[in-house]
């Protein structure tokens, strides 16, 4: 999610990223609401079945405590949430128990995991890196963002081993793992400099670099800050963002790929040396992109889908007004190879459903599913809920499952939907903002093989290869 804390949170976010967004589109009008499910009625397709569901609790009851993204280990689901995290046996997947909860505020708290250790983004100021930190200004100087630790050999009692300061936080991260070096490395995203922020720097065109030893993990630190745009990255047109960093990497590191999605911009590159990634592609929509969010490779590696955050991920934009090709995917085709790579845009993907005007709905966060010989993704759509779609054929992509539920609220738009949606280990988890855990079954032909595949650890952003068609 775009939140723009750095202009006062969520308010913040929808005066800034939303006004640009909309620029041009005026408000939108009264969708197709006779087609909208009633307030939190639960809708599907015949092929996808919800089994599970896990109310929020604890700690992250309230509605200002979003969740946020997964990561999975050992049969287990880590789920973030802007105060904190939670860990949920799916090892039964249609009866999920809580096995832990950590309370440490600091949005957005985007997870990762390896082995024994567990990574926590921490994007809003905070007084110190403590778990009982309070509410800080980024204008502070000693105020703290970057990236949190823990030890979770035991999943029923996480232990908080070591911090590291990154410049302008960490909105989100990506594990890399550096088996040579006998660590992990943490590419940290960040965004939004301005000279009044002592961390944050203009033009910060970076990326923060962590280490992590796997051995020693409080020694962990920060050993590069890689420029990606030496020349400057998208100037911005009152619609397409201005790129002062990245928002979300996605590291394919069997094939020494990562894709950026940099806010005004969407970048192939090369990380074949892990300290110095290297961008052999840059592409631009300054047409219908206005936030480039995140990005997803096909399993072969020769297509990424890019997602569009139009509105911050706070604003209706799954409606006729706003249309199919604005707040979408982008599918790009990887053509050439090596330094001759490019990204050709292929075809824009939107959910043919549409949501109601007090529904926040955009393309967000997902995953392949394993099927080899097809490029399946399921993903998050917020309130739009969560869509499983086809791109095998890149010009002619198709929804061919879904799940949501109803608005929140007919009368107030309320942030909340599926943040996260990831395929692991035969069935689809759901992140809900507001409404807490869904475990989601799929049964259909073109998924069953996907049923088969298992991983111990999977992070959407640190693709794993599942064979070769």
């Amino acid at each position: 999610m775009n939140t723009g804390r750095r202009r006062g949170g969520l308010a913040g976010a929808l005066l800034g990223a939303t006004a640009l967004a909309f620029a041009g589109l005026g408000a939108p009008a009264s969708a197709q609401q006779d087609d909208i499910p009633d307030v939190d009625e639960v809708v599907h397709s015949r092929n996808m079945q919800p089994i599970a569901h896990l109310d929020k609790e604890g700690p992250f009851a309230g509605r200002s405590a979003y969740n946020t993204d997964i990561a999975f280990t050992r049969g287990h689901a880590v789920l973030g949430n802007y105060d904190g995290f939670t860990v949920y046996d799916v090892r039964k997947p249609s009866k999920p128990r809580v096995v832990s909860q950590v309370l440490c505020p600091g949005g957005q708290n985007d997870v990762s995991v390896s082995g024994d250790l567990l990574f926590l983004s921490t994007d809003y100021a905070r007084t110190n890196d403590s778990c009982t930190s309070e509410p800080s200004e980024a204008s502070n100087p000693d105020s703290w963002e970057g990236i949190k630790v823990f030890d979770i050999s035991d999943l029923s009692r996480p232990e908080y081993v070591a911090s590291v300061r990154t410049d302008c936080g960490s909105h989100t991260h990506t594990m890399v793992p550096a088996p040579e070096r006998k660590s992990v490395l943490l590419y940290v995203s960040s965004y939004s400099p301005a000279p009044e922020l002592p961390n944050c720097q203009p033009p910060h065109d970076k990326v923060s670099i962590v280490e992590v030893p796997i051995d020693s993990p409080q020694d962990a630190k920060l050993v590069a800050t890689p420029v990606l745009f030496p020349d400057g990255g998208n100037p911005g047109d009152g619609y397409s963002r201005k790129t002062t960093g990245c928002h979300d990497l996605t590291a394919y590191p069997e094939k020494n790929l990562m894709a950026g999605a940099c806010m005004g911009d969407g970048i192939l590159v090369d990380i074949s040396d892990r300290m110095n990634p290297r961008v052999i592609d840059r592409v631009q929509d300054n047409t219908n992109f206005a936030f480039w969010h995140s990005a997803t490779f096909n399993n072969e590696g020769t297509k990424v889908v890019f997602t569009d955050e139009l509105g911050g991920g706070g604003m209706p934009t799954c409606n006729a007004e706003i249309g199919p090709e604005r707040g979408a995917n982008g599918i790009y085709d990887l053509t050439g190879s090596g330094d001759d790579a490019k990204l050709a845009f292929r075809s824009y993907f939107k959910i043919p459903r549409h949501q109601g005007d007090t529904e926040n709905c955009v393309a967000h966060n997902g995953s392949l599913i394993p099927v080899r010989g097809r490029d399946i993704m399921v993903q998050a759509w917020y309130q739009g809920g969560v869509s499983v779609w086809d791109f095998t054929d890149s010009d002619r992509p198709k929804e061919i499952a879904y799940f949501e539920r109803g608005p929140l609220s007919d009368t107030q738009n309320i942030t909340g939907g599926s943040w996260s949606a990831y395929y692991y280990n035969g069935h689809i988890y759901s992140s809900d903002i507001q409404k807490g855990f869904d475990v989601l079954d799929i049964r259909d032909r073109r998924t069953a093989p996907a049923k088969s595949v298992i991983f111990d650890e999977f992070n959407a952003q640190t693709q794993p290869s599942y064979g070769r068609r």
